[in-house]
């Protein structure tokens, strides 16, 4: 009783009206991050489908799913996604000395940790409405990967 209306009031004055200005400032990199890593997926998707347009190789097809698989554990692909969370260091360091935020390094480890299981849930999904479709007509392939990867995009 003696701590909650002090601490009420010191919320109530200086950090709420601050609140919706702060989650607005740290969604740009958030945000920023997320979208790298849906053109990424984007991207990586549309190579696939040039490849087996040029190639017309089913088992090279399945060896570039295979490696699609693996894209959200390739630290070099992922790295431009989490270099846009990495602006949180910066913006989080003024949080730090006003609001008394210590752990800005969990923040953006957590957010990497996010976008990372963003693309391990793409890549798995993607995956699994593909796979019934690799014995389908060679023709259509590249239309149904197409569909897939719109449908994972969404």
């Amino acid at each position: 009783a003696t701590v909650s209306e002090p601490a009420q009031k010191c919320c109530t004055e200086n950090i709420q009206p601050f609140l919706a200005s702060i989650l607005e400032e740290l969604m740009g990199p958030v945000s920023s991050g997320f979208t790298e890593v849906r053109s990424l997926f984007d991207k990586e998707v549309n190579e696939i489908i040039q490849d087996f347009q040029k190639t017309n190789d089913i088992t090279k097809l399945k060896e570039n799913v295979d490696r699609l698989m693996n894209l959200p554990f390739n630290s070099v692909k992922m790295e431009p996604c989490y270099l846009k969370v990495n602006l949180l260091q910066e913006l989080l360091q003024d949080l730090k000395s006003r609001f008394k935020v210590y752990h800005i390094d969990f923040v953006i480890q957590r957010t990497q940790n996010f976008m990372q299981e963003l693309m391990e849930n793409a890549v798995y999904t993607f995956e699994q409405l593909f796979s019934p479709s690799r014995q389908a007509d060679s023709a259509k392939v590249a239309t149904t990967i197409e569909k897939v990867k719109l449908r994972v995009l969404k």
